[in-house]
């Protein structure tokens, strides 16, 4: 709109003025009067007419083409993005609305790819968890019906092993995407819970293989109230436990729990495994192990902190984990 009002003022002070002046060029120095000065006029006004129109023609062209150009670009990049490619940043100088339209468009793109790899990664991560159980099930079974081995209740017993190893996976895999997705509210509101009863019943569970790992327990959870899910927020600490005596290497757990300013601050301290501190984030994803080369069957099927990360997001609090490589402390900041 403010480009066209320019345009037109333009056209109409240039012709007005230019009129204006050659009449009085006309009238003043060359006596021209009457119905001659009228057709001098007309003429004068055709001619001066077709030029402001070609010069505002042209720069309406160029000044319309360079609006257009980035919307071009945008156009080939969404029919890229359609045919599942990757269109690559769009990178062209404008401003306005135009410039935050083009931005939002890369970062949609750039989300858009970051989430086709992180679901290309997951596929990967399923079919490598799942082939180790299916390869030593299709194995017994093919030994069994070429009567290379014969049924024993150890071997029976070993296959249900496995079955249940991808059973859990594929339970493990439901449940983070319940929590992602939000179906769990579709099933059960929200109630207000006592969180550090929640937490003290879940440390009293684990308390024998606590006290097989650690010689120093600290526990010290003061009361508090949160508006949640009892059976969420079980799973969560469970997991965090679970995975503390799965790959603790030192004597000491603390555990406090303490509200301040309408928050409720957990913090899981121990000492384990390296973790690399500028890769932190990664713990948190689906799959992901200290040590790639451990076994499903031995280290679970790393999911759990994922899942505990799920819960948390669900219930608007945050999860994450302060370390100097070795000495680990997982906190939990959820909204009273």
């Amino acid at each position: 709109m403010a480009l066209n009002s320019i345009v037109i003022l333009f056209v109409i002070l240039f012709a007005g003025i230019s009129v204006k002046d050659h009449a009085c060029f006309l009238v003043n120095s060359e006596q021209i009067k009457g119905r001659e000065l009228v057709e001098t006029l007309n003429g004068f006004l055709w001619k001066v007419g077709l030029l402001v129109f070609i010069m505002a023609g042209l720069f309406h062209y160029f000044t319309v083409r360079r609006i257009v150009r980035p919307v071009k670009y945008l156009s080939e990049a969404t029919k890229k993005i359609k045919e599942g490619k990757s269109p690559g940043k769009i990178e062209v100088s404008t401003s306005g609305e135009l410039k935050d339209l083009i931005d939002n468009f890369n970062s949609m793109a750039g989300t858009l790819y970051l989430v086709q790899e992180r679901r290309e990664e997951m596929l990967r991560d399923i079919a490598h968890e799942l082939r180790t159980p299916l390869t030593n099930i299709n194995g017994y079974l093919e030994a069994l019906q070429n009567r290379i081995i014969d049924g024993d209740p150890e071997l029976f017993g070993s296959l249900l092993e496995e079955s249940r190893r991808i059973t859990r996976i594929v339970e493990l895999i439901t449940e983070l995407n319940s929590w992602n997705n939000g179906n769990y509210f579709l099933e059960k509101q929200f109630d207000p819970v006592k969180i550090h009863k929640v937490l003290t019943e879940v440390i009293t569970t684990f308390q024998l293989k606590l006290d097989d790992k650690f010689k120093y327990i600290n526990i010290q959870v003061n009361k508090g109230i949160i508006l949640g899910d009892q059976d969420g927020l079980t799973q969560v600490f469970t997991n965090i436990l679970q995975n503390f005596i799965d790959y603790n290497v030192g004597h000491t757990l603390t555990v406090e729990g303490n509200a301040n300013d309408g928050k409720y601050m957990i913090a899981f301290s121990h000492t384990g495994n390296f973790i690399d501190p500028d890769k932190t984030e990664l713990i948190f994803d689906r799959f992901y192990r200290l040590d790639p080369s451990r076994s499903t069957k031995s280290e679970g099927a790393g999911l759990g902190l994922a899942i505990a990360k799920s819960i948390i997001t669900a219930h608007g609090g945050r999860i994450g984990v302060h370390t100097d490589g070795k000495h680990h402390t997982f906190w939990i900041e959820l909204p009273e």
